[in-house]
Parts: structure tokens; sequence; C-alpha cells
């Protein structure tokens, strides 16, 4: 049996811009995906303390160095520029991979 676990949570950052005609996704500065160990393509949900929003989407890698945090398409009803987010990704455990899982967090204030 599989269970799912926190992976990785993003902390301290801020939407910089919202693309309305767009497929979907959110934009991540390639910088700050792989502090977080987090791959192009790979499901994130994410949680906006603004307004209490909570959405699932998945990853497009963003400008090196910019602090990007875009939401696009029909997320970009979900938040909007300056609205602080949180972002996580799970991991499926088996019973034995347990215990030596913990959870990577970044805090892009902290640790950048």
């Amino acid at each position: 049996m599989l269970r799912r676990f926190l992976n990785t949570k993003i902390r301290d950052v801020e939407i910089t811009a919202t693309h309305l005609d767009y497929e979907g996704s959110i934009t991540i500065d390639e910088e700050i995906l792989e502090k977080a160990g987090i791959l192009v393509g790979e499901e994130v949900q994410v949680l906006n303390e603004h307004n209490g929003e909570r959405f699932t989407t998945y990853v497009i890698k963003g400008r090196r160095g910019s602090r990007a945090i875009e939401l696009n398409g029909p997320a970009a009803h979900l938040g909007m520029a300056g609205d602080r987010v949180m972002i996580l990704s799970y991991v499926s455990l088996s019973e034995n991979e347990i215990a030596g899982h913990s959870p990577r967090i970044i805090s892009v204030e902290r640790d950048f």
C-alpha cells in the first residue's frame, strides 16, 4: 500500500503575474524549482493565503532568477499579483519508506 505525504512546500512567495489567455498551469522561477526539487510538468497544489483558494495544477519553468510565480489560464481567476501563496508537492511512499521521509520546506524570503 502507498500513502501520500507532503514532499515539498514553497512558502513566502507572492504571485507576480496572471495570464488568463493560456491553457493552464503555474509558472515558477527555475531556481526555485531546483531548490525545491520540483520538476517541470509535476502536479502541485497552490494555496492562496489572501483569499483561501486552493487548487491543483502543473508546473511550467520560469526564467531563472526572475522570482516568477505566475498563474495561467483558469488559475488566473484564483489569485492576483501580490497575493501570498504556498506551493505544495506530494509523494507516494510505501510503508518502509515513510520513516525515512522528511519534507523539504523552502522559504523564498529565508533561502534566497
